[in-house]
C-alpha cells in the first residue's frame, strides 16, 4: 500500500503591515528560512510561504499525519519568529493569533488556523489551498455545499459516475463542541438548517459517500470562543482535493463567483461580500475590507508541491469583483445599523460588552 502524505496548513495574524492591511515581506521571508530548514532536515517533503491580507500562510507537506507534534511545533515556533521579525518593525498587531506563551503539543486551540488532510496521492492530485481575510469560519459553508451538494454548480453530480452517490458533510456546533454527519443530497435539506448558521454551524469535512475518502477540510476554530473575548478575525482556510472523483477545478473554484456575504470585515463586527482576488490583490484597505479570499492551486508529485498557480489571478472574476464592490457600498452606506453591522447576538464576541457594560445601571424599568 502507497504511503500516505499530509498536507498541513496553519496560518495566524502575526503583524499587520500598514494596521491590518497587508504583510511585511521579511515576515515570509523569515518564515521562508525556517520552514527550508525544517525540509533539509528531512521534517518536511516541501512547503509554500504566502499571505492574505496580514495573515501568514504555511503550507506544508509530510509523511507525519495529521495532528502531529513535531509538525505542529514547527508551525508554532515559525509564526513565533515571524513575529518577532514584526515586533522590531513595530508593526501592528504583533503575535494577535498567538494566544499562548508557549507551544503545548498541539497549536489546536492555541489561536493559529489549522486545516490537514491526509490521504494516498493519486495518479494525478490537483489540490486547491483556499485562505480568507476579514472573515470567520463559516465563510466555507455556501461555497463547500455549492461545490459538493449542488448539480448547478457541479455538474459531475449529475453525469459523473463516480460523484453520482454524492458526498457525505462532517458539521461542527462550535458552540456546544459537537459534531454531525449528513449524507448528501439525501440529507441535504436537514444539514441546511444548520449550515445555514454560519457563525456556529460550521462544514469542517467532506468525504466521497462510495469510498470515504477525504475531498475537503476547513479550519473551525474561532478565536473569540478560544479567548474569550474579541482578538481578531478567524481568518480561516480551506484545502480541496479536486478532479477523479471529486469535483473539477472550475466546480470548485464557480462557488466564489458569487461574492456571498460573510462576518467580518472592520472589527469583526460587521457583514460583508467575500471578494476573490489575487495575492497581490489581497489587501483589505477599505474599512479595513471587504472581506477577501485567495485561492493556490498545486500538483502533488510524490508529496512534492508543484505550482502555486494563483487561481483568481482571472478576468473572469472580475465580474465577481465588481459585484463585491457594489454590494459592499451599498452596506457602508447602513454605517453602525444592521445588516451591516452584525446582530446583538454576534457583537456579544466582539468589544461592544466593553461599551455597554457602562451603561448597566443607566436602564430604568417601563411603567406599565
Amino acid at each position: 500500500m502507497a504511503e500516505k502524505v499530509t498536507i498541513s496548513v496553519i496560518k495566524a495574524d502575526v503583524g499587520g503591515y500598514v494596521g491590518h492591511s497587508s504583510m511585511h515581506p521579511a515576515l515570509m521571508e523569515e518564515a521562508e528560512e525556517k520552514l527550508e530548514s525544517a525540509k533539509r532536515k528531512g521534517l518536511l517533503i516541501d512547503f509554500h510561504v504566502t499571505r492574505v491580507g496580514d495573515d501568514l500562510e504555511l503550507i506544508m507537506t509530510h509523511q507525519k499525519g495529521e495532528d502531529d507534534a513535531e509538525i505542529h511545533e514547527l508551525g508554532w515556533s515559525t509564526l513565533e519568529a515571524s513575529s518577532n521579525v514584526a515586533k522590531s518593525l513595530k508593526l501592528y498587531g504583533v503575535g494577535q493569533d498567538l494566544l499562548s506563551d508557549a507551544f503545548s503539543g498541539n497549536v489546536k486551540g492555541m489561536g493559529p488556523g489549522v486545516a490537514e488532510i491526509e490521504f494516498e496521492e493519486r495518479a494525478s492530485e490537483p489540490i486547491l489551498v483556499f485562505m480568507a481575510d476579514k472573515t470567520s469560519s463559516g465563510a466555507w459553508n455556501m461555497p463547500l455545499v455549492k461545490m459538493f451538494a449542488d448539480p448547478f454548480t457541479t455538474i459531475g453530480l449529475v453525469i459523473s459516475p463516480v460523484m453520482h452517490e454524492g458526498f457525505r458533510f462532517e458539521v461542527h456546533d462550535v458552540l456546544e463542541s459537537r459534531k454531525i454527519h449528513f449524507d448528501c443530497p439525501d440529507e441535504l435539506y436537514d444539514m441546511l438548517v444548520f449550515v445555514g448558521a454560519p457563525g456556529r454551524y460550521m462544514i469542517r469535512g467532506v468525504y466521497h459517500r462510495g469510498t470515504a475518502e477525504v475531498a475537503a477540510v476547513s479550519s473551525t476554530q474561532r478565536l473569540s470562543l478560544i479567548a474569550g473575548r474579541y482578538v481578531g478575525k478567524d481568518d480561516p482556510v480551506l484545502i480541496v482535493r479536486s478532479q477523479g472523483a471529486f469535483p473539477a477545478i472550475g466546480e470548485i473554484l464557480e462557488p466564489f463567483s458569487f461574492p456571498h456575504m460573510v462576518q467580518g470585515w472592520m472589527r469583526g463586527s460587521h457583514h460583508g461580500p467575500l471578494m476573490p482576488v489575487s495575492v497581490p490583490e489581497s489587501n483589505p484597505t477599505r474599512f479595513d475590507g471587504p472581506p477577501r479570499v485567495v485561492c493556490l492551486g498545486f500538483q502533488l508529485c510524490n508529496g512534492s508541491l508543484v505550482g502555486p498557480r494563483d487561481m483568481f489571478d482571472d478576468p473572469s472574476f472580475d465580474e465577481a469583483r465588481r459585484q463585491a464592490n457594489l454590494a459592499g457600498e451599498y452596506l457602508r452606506r447602513h454605517g453602525p445599523f444592521e445588516p451591516h453591522r452584525l446582530p446583538l447576538e454576534e457583537m456579544e464576541y466582539t468589544t461592544m460588552p466593553q461599551v455597554a457594560k457602562k451603561l448597566e445601571g443607566r436602564f430604568e424599568d417601563l411603567e406599565e
